[in-house]
């Protein structure tokens, strides 16, 4: 028969087995999604120029939306950086091609938009491996940006994009720009990280979201809104460039 200090020892190391647990899979989430989490790779995030804005533009080509950023962009002359899905890009090659065209920095957001952290070595190659490919078919250069999708990411991933000629890039200002309805509340909260980031003496590396992963054709009119106040704010005293100036 076990004695209470022989359960008590027992229970004692399943809760200390349980934290420990708890702390390895609270921590992969972290080096996995954080986004400013360096553990499992560098990533390019923002370098300390805190007169510099990046905006960045995730989830296209996307026919809905994309020509009106487009056209947003080239009214205040500032270029941008698009992370395209490989098979939107496809789809869409036209579209594509116009924003290379246009003076826009193209990298790389997968094929199909996946979970990379959670998918196989096999899958993650071929999905930037395939995308990588075609954008530079479409646009005849060569595309040295990578972005995962969801942010998602693990050590083969980064180590791929590298062998692949690619960097691998994060952000230091986001909001739920997918599911927010109000222009005005999405810039206001992107002027506020800014704001933070600019305090701490760091460049801002900007996300907003001209498509939806999910679909072609995704309404992402409130985003578009976002970037229209951005650039109305900012453009006049502050410097936007796209991240390939940015040293990785």
């Amino acid at each position: 028969m076990r004695t209470s200090t022989t359960i008590g020892i027992g229970v004692g190391l399943g809760i200390g087995a349980a934290a420990a647990l708890g702390f390895t899979v609270g921590g992969f989430f972290y080096a996995s999604r954080w986004p400013a989490s360096q553990i499992f790779g560098r990533t390019l995030i923002a370098p300390r120029l805190p007169g510099e804005l990046a905006l960045t533009f995730d989830d296209g080509p996307n026919p809905a939306c994309t020509p009106r950023l487009l056209d947003v962009l080239a009214r205040h002359s500032v270029r941008a950086t698009f992370f395209l899905i490989g098979d939107f890009a496809q789809q869409e090659p036209a579209l594509a091609r116009s924003i290379a065209e246009a003076g826009h920095t193209i990298g790389n957001h997968s094929w199909s938009h996946p979970n990379l952290s959670l998918v196989s070595s096999r899958r993650i190659r071929e999905e930037l491996a395939r995308t990588k490919y075609t954008l530079e078919q479409i646009t005849g250069s060569p595309v040295r940006l990578f972005r995962p999708p969801f942010g998602a990411r693990r050590p083969y991933v980064l180590q791929t994009a590298r062998e692949l000629g690619m960097t691998p890039v994060m952000w230091n200002a986001m909001t739920s720009d997918w599911s927010e309805l109000s222009p005005d509340l999405i810039a206001a909260k992107l002027m506020n990280k800014i704001g933070i980031n600019h305090r701490a003496g760091f460049a801002s590396n900007i996300v907003l979201h001209d498509g939806g992963h999910q679909a072609l054709n995704t309404d992402r009119g409130p985003s578009i809104g976002a970037a229209e106040r951005l650039l109305a704010c900012y453009a006049p005293r502050q410097k936007f460039v796209t991240l390939d100036v940015w040293p990785d």
